[in-house]
């Protein structure tokens, strides 16, 4: 396999570790997702977020669908989906997820969107709309929804504890002192409040952080902590991965062994499963953590 190079912001050019190469998409249920989302015009985060495992996920036919349009309202420095103004929300999209769902015939169904703060209901009616319109053409398929912070409107939240998705997954993204780095707009608190009600509202919650940012492992630690002070079930940890030359440079490549390093901490803190790895993303192996 050829070297895999990129550039940090002085210019150099860097490789990637052996640890971070993937293999090219391949095989038929591949070429099958493929076809639906180009079929149905559907948006996924594997595509829109450079999601290193997409050739692993669509090869064994399941997909993260992203709900909402494919252009956030946000600016995070480490996220390769596009900032602007949203189209109109297409109010037959959750029929569309839906139909694709059951005709994939996933078992275990994960939906995510971009961030909707031009909604005066952050997109939570077609969130509710998408959850019920999946239950009733796929009633045995089970749902994690990768949710947003609505800004902060816990109305808008509770459109989510009241259609009750099997997992409610919220991600930390990263360590408090660089939180205003890599999520503009969004407040590490705040962050920790959604998941502390969601929690409240009896879901199984879960979230995630990148490392290579910048943090200490003290910061990793203390964030590990404050997720578990708010009670979360499930914690992914991957490395962060720069999509292109305008986002945030890489401090540095986390070795495999200090990943496993923090799944035991993460372990011993009390989360009840924890993936960590330097290609794990949010929903990677997503319907292990049902348990």
């Amino acid at each position: 396999m050829n070297e895999i190079i990129e550039k940090d912001d002085s210019g150099i050019r860097i490789k990637k570790p052996k640890w971070l190469r993937v293999k090219l998409p391949t095989g038929e249920n591949y070429k099958k997702v493929r076809s639906l989302v180009d079929q149905h015009k559907l948006h996924t985060i594997c595509e829109s977020g450079s999601c290193p495992n997409m050739g692993e996920c669509w090869g064994e036919g399941t997909a993260t669908f992203m709900i909402l349009g494919n252009i956030c309202t946000r600016s995070c420095g480490f996220c390769a989906v596009k900032t602007g103004r949203p189209d109109d929300v297409d109010i037959y999209e959750p029929g569309k997820i839906a139909h694709s769902v059951k005709t994939m015939g996933v078992k275990h169904a994960v939906i995510t969107s971009v961030d909707r703060d031009d909604l005066k209901d952050g997109g939570g009616s077609i969130w509710a709309q998408t959850v019920t319109a999946i239950r009733n053409q796929s009633p045995g398929t089970t749902l994690e929804t990768l949710i947003p912070d609505f800004a902060g409107n816990w109305d808008n939240l509770q459109m989510i504890i009241d259609v009750a998705p099997e997992i409610v997954s919220h991600n930390l993204e990263t360590v408090r002192r660089l939180t205003k780095q890599v999520r503009i707009q969004a407040k590490y608190d705040r962050s920790l409040e959604v998941l502390f009600r969601l929690k409240k509202g009896g879901m199984k919650t879960k979230s995630g952080i990148m490392l290579g940012l910048g943090e200490t492992d003290e910061e990793i630690i203390e964030t590990m902590s404050d997720l578990r002070s708010v009670n979360v079930d499930i914690l992914t940890i991957g490395q962060y991965l720069q999509p292109t030359a305008k986002h945030l440079p890489i401090s540095e490549f986390v070795t495999p062994e200090r990943f496993d390093k923090y799944k035991v901490i993460g372990l011993d803190l009390g989360f009840r499963y924890v993936e960590s790895g330097p290609l794990v993303r949010s929903s990677y192996h997503a319907e292990k953590h049902l348990f």
